[in-house]
């Protein structure tokens, strides 16, 4: 008896240590990551994971606008193949909008149109389209302005607000999203998360390829926020949220209580339906019902490539030619979709637990699914 009384004496010495080890090196946040992680049942961030994190609500728009119902609204069986994939990959929202009216809709997994679910990096787009607007309203002179205007740190760099847009910043984040001890982790655990960015450093020249890194974001959300002075959740909702008639609140999720600042980089719960006016706005090029709330000039070089040798994005969206159509897409790490396809009007929304498998495209293989099948139904 008095071995095992001595053995977890030790043992919980040894774990008292650790814990006071990872605080005083400054990886606390991994105890955090562990507990919203490891002890809720998972191995990585999940859609519903709101609970644990401090948020900033955006309100629904004082003049909600219902999408309409297309006359064929669900009248069509989904394949096998797409109903399978669904089935796989836990999907828990599945939305066609032909038209700009809802063409089908399923949600799954005890989840509804109006289920709030994790954007993930879907958030980079409605990032961009924040910066657009403060283009338009003068906050911010142009995508080639230097981010040193805003944060002097990085003068002498060449990096504009334009390469984090289009990911060509040229900085040392690391987006690793196994490893505990690296950036993304911490960025999304710990508090205090423009210490973290502004500790960044242009390692590689600027505007010159395209490298995906979530720290682009999230520096490019710091700079418009320092910009308009205005914090980025008010911004969404006068901007967009509002004036597009969100029927249901947002959540965004933010650094700490102390700071607010939003993780602009992901981390938007919100619905399909929602989501799906995003998809809407770029495909009328900035237009809302008559209405032009964005500049139709940045919007049309959103959704083209900034650099030739990577087709595959444009600033804040990501691009497919896949079945020779011209198509743009939000997407999040856990297989989220706004996919647009503007010359046949549609928009594709998936909301889901996982993604397929990673391809050698620039789309892992579930994407190149969807949309085949979305064709097959409507045929």
């Amino acid at each position: 008896m008095k071995r095992i009384l001595k053995f977890f004496k030790w043992l919980f010495i040894l774990l008292l240590v650790f814990v006071i080890g990872l605080y005083i090196t400054g990886y606390g946040y991994i105890l955090k990551g562990a507990w919203v992680v490891y002890f809720h049942g998972y191995t990585t961030a999940y859609i519903d994971d709101f609970e644990f994190f401090e948020t900033e609500e955006i309100p629904a728009s004082t003049n909600p606008q219902p999408w309409p119902i297309h006359e064929n609204y669900n009248t069509v069986e989904a394949t096998k193949k797409l109903s399978e994939i669904n089935n796989t990959l836990g999907t828990v929202a599945f939305l066609i909008i032909k038209n700009d009216s809802i063409w089908y809709e399923k949600y799954f997994d005890g989840f509804g149109k109006n289920s709030q679910t994790n954007s993930f990096s879907m958030a980079k787009s409605i990032t961009t389209a924040l910066l657009g607007k403060a283009m338009e309203d003068g906050f911010i002179k142009s995508l080639e302005q230097p981010v040193s205007d805003f944060y002097p740190q990085f003068a002498g760099t060449g990096m504009s607000v334009g390469d984090l847009a289009s990911m060509a910043s040229g900085l040392n984040w690391d987006e690793s999203y196994s490893n505990p001890f690296r950036m993304t982790a911490r960025a999304y655990y710990d508090h205090n998360l423009a210490e973290t960015i502004l500790e960044l450093k242009v390692i590689d020249a600027p505007g010159e390829e395209f490298k995906y890194l979530s720290g682009n974001t999230q520096l490019l959300a710091m700079v418009i926020q320092k910009a308009t002075k205005r914090q980025l959740s008010d911004y969404l909702y006068e901007n967009f949220w509002n004036p597009m008639g969100a029927e249901n609140s947002v959540l965004w999720q933010i650094d700490d209580e102390e700071n607010r600042l939003v993780k602009a980089y992901c981390c938007l719960g919100s619905n399909a339906r929602d989501f799906a006016r995003f998809g809407k706005l770029y495909k009328d090029f900035g237009k809302w019902n008559g209405k032009q709330i964005l500049d139709s000039t940045f919007v049309a070089k959103s959704i083209k490539p900034r650099f030739s040798e990577s087709p595959e994005y444009g600033y804040g969206f990501w691009l497919s030619d896949f079945m020779g159509k011209e198509i743009f897409a939000m997407r999040g790490i856990l297989g989220q979709y706004v996919i647009t396809i503007p010359e046949d009007d549609l928009i594709i929304v998936r909301l889901g637990h996982q993604r397929g498998n990673q391809t050698e495209k620039p789309f892992s293989a579930d994407f190149y699914v969807f949309v085949e099948e979305v064709y097959k139904i409507m045929d």
